[in-house]
């Protein structure tokens, strides 16, 4: 059987994620204290007994499910399962620093402050109100981007994620957003929803963020992973550092293309998804994308331990 390990994005953050694996796996624990140290503060405190609106602001959910997930891949690891098992590795949005991570091309407290900066430099690119995202449902993706089209009238609406087949995100500025919405009830689709983010995310309005990250990977080691990345941007694997800087810097502004990443990895003889931390969101969209991938969700001890015992 063939496998990709992929490692969920912004939204699946929850109070306590993580705890469990901490608790019962060292090594996970040592993940925590070495994002705790990273950052200067204790954001493990935060992600276990703080409150979920402080937890879910971009730059402390960003650095906070990076950790859930490494510590998820220790506890993995612990286990004898280790990344080599994947024949692939990616992530979704900030899933993709985990990816590295766990692929061991980025360092664990590398990977925590540049996420850290990540969420900070999205937020602070557009002012607060300025900006919106919106999901529409029952649209492909081709549709999805004329709506986008359609909407922006000289202002930003692009499709920011491509999710599955029936889910596409549009990101820009709020009023070509909001005229998204409407086009795209009008175009079929069976619900078409604004979403509670704080900031347009992968769309052009993020130029400044990219700018910020620009910098902040050029100052970052960033090795060969062990295991092919399926880029964001791309859709396929990479695995040379100098391009996998220039993606992430990219994937600021650039559309989650998830679906087609999904696609391309059942192409190449993947046949099961492991989802690696915080929630099951991925493995919900993976089954919409290819009914015939089996997935499995990996966020708490006994996951672990039945992913563990499926090898053998």
């Amino acid at each position: 059987m063939t496998r990709a390990f992929v490692f969920p994005g912004q939204g699946a953050q929850t109070i306590g994620m993580g705890k469990a694996l901490a608790d019962a796996y060292p090594a996970s624990k040592a993940v925590f204290d070495e994002v705790d140290e990273a950052l200067g503060e204790k954001l493990s405190a935060l992600i276990w007994e703080g409150e979920q609106d402080t937890l879910t602001l971009t730059q402390n959910a960003q650095p906070a499910l990076m950790a859930t997930s490494l510590a998820a891949m220790r506890a993995l690891e612990s286990e004898g399962v280790t990344i080599e098992a994947a024949s692939y590795v990616a992530g979704h949005s900030l899933g993709e620093y985990s990816a590295l991570a766990a692929a061991g091309a980025i360092g664990v407290a590398d990977a925590a402050r540049l996420l850290r900066t990540r969420g900070k430099a999205m937020q602070e690119a557009v002012p607060v109100g300025v900006g919106a995202m919106a999901a529409l449902l029952g649209l492909d993706f081709a549709t999805a981007q004329e709506v986008a089209k359609e909407a922006s009238h000289d202002q930003v609406c692009q499709a920011a994620n491509d999710n599955d087949p029936g889910q596409v995100v549009v990101s820009g500025h709020r009023e070509a957003v909001e005229r998204a919405v409407e086009i795209a009830k009008g175009k079929g689709a069976k619900r078409a929803v604004l979403l509670p983010v704080s900031a347009p995310f992968h769309c052009e309005l993020m130029a400044p963020a990219a700018r910020v990250m620009a910098e902040a990977l050029g100052a970052v080691e960033i090795s060969r992973p062990t295991v092919p990345l399926v880029a964001n941007v791309l859709a396929h694997d990479v695995s040379a550092p100098a391009t996998i800087r220039s993606l992430l810097v990219d994937q600021v502004t650039g559309s989650v293309r998830w679906r087609e990443s999904v696609e391309w990895m059942v192409g190449k003889g993947v046949t099961e998804f492991w989802e690696i931390g915080a929630g099951k969101a991925l493995s919900g969209m993976i089954r919409r994308i290819d009914r015939s991938a089996a997935s499995r969700a990996i966020g708490t001890p006994e996951d672990v331990k039945a992913a563990a015992e499926s090898i053998g």
